[in-house]
């Protein structure tokens, strides 16, 4: 019976077996999470779960250590398989896996109707973030402000920023009894907000003291340096953000270009530093920016799709990447590549849809290619499909339009901005272009319209009588003198201009004389005009010509003793070539030493010889041609006039050697 007894005892003795079994798998699984060995703690993982397949603990560590180890779609994978096995909720780590994949929308979904523990709410504000919301996100944080979350005032900051409630920050920081330097991530934050409120040099020092902090803390924590500059790369390229928009366009240049020959491994910050170098540069090396973006910007299997490399689409902000493809947009543009630059200008709406930026980059195109008016169409349509934006657009339009030689557009897309279209500055501007279209009654109603709209407006810097002394101007220019009249004495009245009281008289002098007399007499008397007849001026023939006449009864002005004598200038010396004395200057140089010898004056032994041969040859031929009397007689001076001009016109060609025109 006692070995019975035995048998019977084994089947308990295998049930503890795998008990043990399990708590040596979990204190392995422990031991490799905490060495951050993740693919050996799935597989300790699989194990506890083939011995105990429903086990919560082992799912959820496999869970955590695949998405640890970035197999973020091996994570999914067992999700959906565990979903279906087990009753468990794994809606927060789906949330997750989505958000790492960049599928916010999903990811946001997943979480609906979660309970609100922290860090679901945690989690949530991430995804806003990333979506942009940052209202939103900024509202989940203040609801956590009462939590003990470590950290939480660094993305509070963070979310602040991004909020365009930079003003918020330190307001925050000290409802939460928080430093700015409690942490170089807080600091950096900090130093953010200072950036937005244009306060770049405490934010230089805000960056500094960030630096100096992250240094020793990071050395502390025994990392190595290269990792130490890893972690402060944000940094560095936010101070040379600083230094660029402070001026200090040289010390930025050189962190950017050092940042960028480290090749650091924080993927984002060199993105940023690359685009921020190529701003400096501006169209200088093009092509060498291009190289440099091209690594960054990659092209999709679409026909119109691009995405960066590398995964900074899910580590830069929205205007980040905008930053990036507009600079690569205008580099297209500059180097002349029209049709890459179409290609992206098409894509960036879809990637960009609440952007301006795209649809002004179209518009370059356009411009580019000599469609002005399909930019000014362009323009238009979004102008008017989105009024909150269209300002900058307008502009756009009206620039556009004015360099096009279409002054009625440009004038029209003014018109149209409500808050700068009463300016005199604008005002001026629209004036000049209906001038320059033709449209003078137009150009008169702006000048009413913006009458009336400063002499309702309750400024303190009040234009109206800036605006009506040139509507006034333009007015009487073109014709209005009753108008002007009246603009002017308002003007006279209630400013007491004295442009506005010349103006008044030049114009009522056309149509009311005594009115005009009347005012002349508010003007102040010239001094040094007392004496002067007015009526012996009109009678005289007009002013006489005095340039070398005496100035006689005319007293010459006064001048000081004390008057400073204009200093006389010193005749420089003569300069002289290389070896001449000018006491014994020698010879004369040859005039023609330079000029061929057929062409100079002066003719050797040789020359002499040849013409005088040249010229009895021609005597003898003259002397037959010539009647025999006058051979007879040739030493008398000849009574024809004629034949001796010819014979004398003849030798004085044959100056010149080889050339003979004149004999036949």
């Amino acid at each position: 019976m006692a070995p019975k007894a035995r048998e019977k005892a084994k089947p308990a003795a295998a049930a503890a077996a795998p008990a043990v079994a399990i708590e040596d798998l979990f204190t392995s699984l422990n031991r490799h999470i905490q060495r951050s060995e993740y693919d050996l703690a799935v597989k300790v993982s699989d194990q506890v779960l083939s011995i105990a397949p429903g086990d919560e603990d082992a799912i959820r560590c496999k869970l955590v250590a695949l998405i640890k180890n970035d197999s973020i779609d091996d994570a999914l994978s067992s999700i959906q398989e565990f979903s279906k096995k087990t009753s468990i909720d794994f809606s927060f780590f789906k949330a997750y896996c989505l958000y790492r994949q960049n599928k916010l929308d999903e990811a946001l979904e997943s979480l609906k109707g979660q309970e609100g523990n922290s860090a679901i709410m945690l989690l949530e504000s991430q995804i806003l973030f990333r979506l942009g919301k940052m209202d939103a996100c900024v509202d989940i944080y203040q609801k956590l402000q009462k939590s003990k979350i470590d950290s939480l005032e660094i993305n509070f900051a963070a979310g602040l920023v991004s909020a365009g409630r930079a003003s918020e920050v330190q307001g925050t920081m000290d409802t939460l009894r928080v430093k700015p330097t409690s942490s170089f991530e807080l600091a950096y934050n900090v130093a953010c907000s200072l950036i937005e409120r244009n306060k770049y040099k405490d934010a230089e020092q805000m960056l500094l003291s960030a630096r100096r902090i992250g240094q020793e803390t990071l050395m502390e924590e025994n990392l190595a340096d290269d990792d130490i500059e890893i972690e402060l790369a944000p940094l560095a390229v936010q101070l040379a953000y600083v230094q660029q928009v402070l001026g200090n366009s040289q010390e930025a240049f050189e962190s950017y270009s050092s940042i960028i020959k480290k090749n650091l491994a924080d993927e984002s910050s060199l993105a940023v530093a690359i685009s921020n170098l190529i701003a400096i540069k501006g169209p200088k090396d093009v092509s060498d920016g291009l190289r440099k973006l091209d690594k960054l910007i990659e092209k999709g299997e679409g026909p119109l799709t691009f995405h960066l490399a590398r995964g900074l689409d899910l580590k830069l902000s929205q205007k980040q990447r905008e930053a990036i493809y507009v600079n690569r947009m205008l580099l297209l543009l500059h180097s002349n590549k029209l049709d890459q630059a179409r290609e992206l200008a098409s894509a960036l709406p879809g990637m960009f849809p609440n952007s301006i930026m795209p649809v002004l980059l179209q518009a370059a195109v356009h411009v580019r290619e000599n469609k002005a008016n399909k930019a000014e169409e362009i323009l238009g349509q979004f102008a008017s499909k989105f009024p909150d934006k269209s300002k900058i657009i307008l502009l756009a339009r009206a620039q556009i339009a004015a360099a096009a030689g279409h002054p009625q557009i440009a004038a029209e897309s003014l018109l149209k901005i409500q808050d700068i279209q009463h300016k005199p500055a604008t005002v001026a501007t629209i004036v000049s272009l209906k001038e320059r279209a033709g449209d003078i009654y137009g150009a008169d109603a702006v000048f009413d319209s913006a009458i009336k709209w400063w002499s309702n407006a309750m400024a303190e810097d009040n234009k109206l009588d800036v605006i009506m002394q040139e509507a006034a101007s333009f007015k009487l220019r073109h014709g209005k003198k009753d108008e002007a009249a009246r603009l002017y004495e308002e003007l006279v009245k209630t400013h007491g201009s004295i442009e506005a009281l010349v103006g008044l008289i030049q114009t009522a002098a056309h149509t009311d004389i005594q009115k005009a007399e009347s005012y002349e007499k508010q003007l102040k008397p010239f001094p040094g005009l007392k004496g002067i007849d007015v009526e012996s001026l009109e009678k005289t023939s007009g002013a006489k010509n005095t340039e070398n006449a005496p100035a006689a009864g005319i007293p010459e002005a006064y001048e000081p003793k004390n008057k400073e004598k204009t200093k006389k200038k010193r005749k420089r010396k003569p300069k002289y070539p290389k070896g001449f004395d000018p006491a014994n200057p020698g010879p004369p140089p040859d005039p023609e030493r330079w000029l061929p010898k057929r062409r100079g004056l002066v003719i050797g032994p040789r020359e002499r010889i040849r013409e005088r041969f040249k010229s009895e040859v021609l005597r003898v031929q003259l002397l037959k041609r010539l009647p025999a009397t006058l051979a007879q007689n040739q030493t008398k001076p000849p009574t024809l006039k004629e034949p001796l001009r010819q014979a004398q016109s003849k030798p004085s060609l044959l100056r010149s050697p080889g050339r003979n025109p004149g004999i036949s």
